[in-house]
This record gives structure tokens, C-alpha cells and sequence, in this order.
């Protein structure tokens, strides 16, 4: 199927690992030029742009903060600048911090929230612009089902979560006029670099049984329906929260 991505200018925050990494690398085989947004790991990031370069792909690195509006605007009118736009926004990059609500602190709270949630908000501000010129305009921000169905030791993250759910449903009514959708994502637990393997192995037999397809995720099972969500067959899908979450929450 033709994704109808060819030459589509991407942004995909979090990009130099894990689900981002993947979501670049599918968009860049389908033709689409991709902004590989990183904060930390630059090395990572630009290994990202190599394996894109080596499928005849385009592709640049951007370090900024999410949570810093000031980097994201820049980031953004640069990656403006080089590609001559942009088309699709992927709100990948996010903190969460496993504990009892009980047991964490308000600087607990403040970094996972100014990423999860205002790292969002600053990224779709700064991209507003962009995708009103764009007429395909595409935002598909990541939230994990605990944001949802609610989750015990993710009180934190799945607040700010649950904002960035609200926030889709309403730039889906705001920005639709202008042929841009908005969508969230609400994902099960994908096993990544970043999981704490000491606590999924104690814990992966219970964990397991509160999945209908009886594995973890892995982040191609995210991209592949990411790339679907920003191609031109999802020209009629706005304001929908999407699970991938192999059969965890059920919610209808």
C-alpha cells in the first residue's frame, strides 16, 4: 500500500532510540524526509540519520528540549527552513518514573509533566504554523493506556497523559478546517532500552496474563500504525484515541 508519504517533511521527537527510532526509520522508507529530534543521545540520534541515508533517504538531527518552548520554536522554524516546511508532528518523547503516588515529590511530578504534557503542547504550538500551510497536516501524540484506564505507580505520568489525549480531541476541532488530524496513541507496555529488566523479569508471568496476545509490545508495533495515522488514508480519522496495547485495556 502507497502511504502517500513521499517527500512528507516529518518531526518525530525522541527519535534517536527505541519507538522513535523505529517510527523515523518506517516513515523514511516510505519516502517521507524525517527531523530526528533527540535531547540527549546526539550519538544515537545521528546513527538514526545514517541507516535513513543509507535507504536513499533524507533526514537531519535536532537537539532541543521538548520541554523547553524556546529550543522547540527554534527547532522547528529550522527544520522549516531546511526542508522547505512541515507536514507531520510525532509526539514520541516522554518521562515516566515508576512509583507510589505516596512515595514521590513535587520535582517527581514537574519533569514528567513538562515533558508528557508540555512537551506536547510546546511541540504542537510551534508546529501550528507549519501544518496549516501544509493542507496534510498530521499531529499523533504517544499516551500510554494507563492514561485511560488508570495504573498503580503511574499516577504522574498518566496525568499528564490523559492531558495530551484532551488536547488532540480538541486541535482535532480546532485545526480540521485546515486538512490537519489529530490522534493519540495509547500503548501497553512496549519493552525497550529504557524498560527496568529486573522488574519486568520478576514480574513478566503476572504482568503477561493481563494481556489478551500474550506478549509484550515491541516499537515496530507501534510505527507501522503511526506511519498508517500520518499517511493519506488517514485523511478521516481526528480526535481518536487509538490502543496498541495487545488487548490490555478494552475500552470502548
Amino acid at each position: 500500500m502507497d502511504l502517500g508519504l513521499k517527500a512528507k517533511i516529518a518531526l518525530v521527537t525522541g527519535a534517536g532510540r527505541d519507538v522513535g527510532r523505529e517510527i523515523a526509520l518506517v516513515l523514511a522508507a516510505e519516502g517521507a524526509h524525517v527531523a530526528v529530534n533527540y535531547r540527549k543521545s546526539a550519538k544515537e540520534a545521528e546513527a538514526v540519520v545514517s541507516d535513513i541515508k543509507k535507504i536513499g533517504g533524507k533526514a537531519i538531527a535536532y537537539g532541543a528540549d521538548i520541554a523547553n518552548y524556546d529550543e522547540v520554536r527554534k527547532m522547528t522554524d529550522q527544520i522549516a527552513k531546511d526542508f522547505g516546511g512541515l507536514d507531520i508532528l510525532i509526539n514520541n518523547a516522554g518521562v515516566v518514573q515508576r512509583q507510589r503516588f505516596v512515595e514521590t515529590k513535587p520535582e517527581n511530578w514537574k519533569r514528567q509533566l513538562d515533558v508528557c504534557l508540555y512537551g506536547a503542547i510546546h511541540c504542537c504550538h510551534a508546529a501550528a504554523p507549519h501544518l496549516e500551510k501544509s493542507k496534510h497536516g498530521r499531529i499523533i501524540s504517544f499516551a500510554g493506556d494507563s492514561s485511560r484506564v488508570g495504573e498503580a505507580g503511574l499516577a504522574i505520568a498518566a496525568a499528564g497523559r490523559a492531558g495530551v489525549i484532551a488536547l488532540m480531541k480538541s486541535l482535532a476541532r480546532e485545526f480540521g478546517r485546515f486538512g490537519t488530524t489529530a490522534n493519540a496513541l495509547a500503548l501497553g507496555l512496549i519493552e525497550t532500552s529504557h524498560s527496568d529488566k529486573a522488574w519486568l523479569d520478576a514480574n513478566r508471568e503476572k504482568i503477561l496474563r493481563n494481556y489478551a496476545i500474550c506478549r509484550l509490545g515491541t516499537p515496530s508495533d507501534a510505527a507501522s500504525t503511526t506511519a498508517f495515522l500520518a499517511s493519506k488514508h488517514a485523511s478521516w480519522i481526528t480526535g481518536q484515541v487509538l490502543s496498541i496495547n495487545g488487548g490490555f485495556a478494552m475500552v470502548g
